[in-house]
């Protein structure tokens, strides 16, 4: 990837930040998305020299890859520190991204940029899933951890790296909440599928089954997996299943957002 040589520490460039969302159909998560960037605004608005941002969506709406690219260019930003909402790296942050922004760069030539990480395992993100997991025990009567399943059922990727990834997040979590039966899903482009996973768990030793959407908004994906898990507790009568909340807009994902641009930087803009 070709982003040009960076400002140097003696003469920082002005920065800015460009927030990518993947987008959605859904109303509520794209009105979640811009929540999300508020709660950046005002993490990136705490630092010595605070950092303009510009929130856009890589499919479906608008402003687009483009058009924030040309709104941080009209705030005198001459180097940009791109931050994909995204939980892993896959299609979208090797490819997708890239190649729009190396399109913009052509328009303006002396602006460089460079692409920080996905927020995936950041310390964070482990936190604000244990809440969200905690959430539905904390109202279980009854709940017998040993006999209870934490399924983690991501988006889906053909990526092998994406993939990965997600099962080692569902080990992290398993053992730092004591979960001993514990899998790994997906809801479309990887195996194991999702109904395959909960037919698996759903065994005379297990009682209950805590489905974790791995998402970061409301959209139609957590309402299809909230009805696959429907569907398997209409199937297995004598297991409760259960859907935690998907990961919303959190002032901790912003927080893990600000830390992967820090990473990248190489100086602090």
């Amino acid at each position: 990837m070709n982003h040009d040589a960076a400002p140097s520490m003696a003469e920082p460039a002005p920065a800015g930040v460009m927030l990518i969302g993947h987008g959605t159909r859904d109303t509520e998560g794209t009105e979640q998305f811009f929540q999300l960037a508020c709660q950046l605004d005002a993490v990136l608005g705490r630092r010595d020299v605070p950092l303009p941002l510009a929130a856009c969506l890589l499919e479906f709406q608008e402003p687009t890859i483009s058009q924030a690219w040309d709104a941080l260019v009209a705030r005198g930003v001459k180097h940009i520190h791109v931050a994909p909402l995204l939980l892993f790296a896959a299609g979208h942050a090797r490819d997708d991204i890239p190649k729009a922004l190396a399109t913009c760069q052509q328009r303006n030539p002396d602006v460089t940029w460079d692409q920080a990480g996905p927020i995936s395992r950041h310390g964070a993100i482990l936190d604000l899933l244990e809440r969200r997991i905690g959430e539905v025990t904390g109202r279980l009567d009854g709940l017998e951890l040993d006999r209870t399943a934490l399924v983690m059922v991501g988006r889906g990727s053909f990526h092998p790296c994406a993939q990965a990834d997600m099962r080692v997040l569902t080990e992290v979590l398993a053992r730092r909440m004591n979960f001993a039966v514990h899998r790994t899903a997906f809801y479309a482009m990887a195996e194991p599928k999702l109904p395959e996973v909960l037919s698996a768990v759903a065994t005379d030793d297990i009682t209950d089954v805590i489905v974790q959407p791995h998402l970061l908004f409301q959209g139609r994906l957590f309402d299809a997996i909230a009805e696959q898990v429907a569907e398997a507790g209409q199937r297995y009568r004598g297991v409760r299943f259960h859907v935690a909340g998907y990961l919303g807009p959190e002032r901790a994902i912003a927080q893990a957002i600000h830390d992967r641009v820090l990473c990248t930087l190489g100086f602090l803009a």
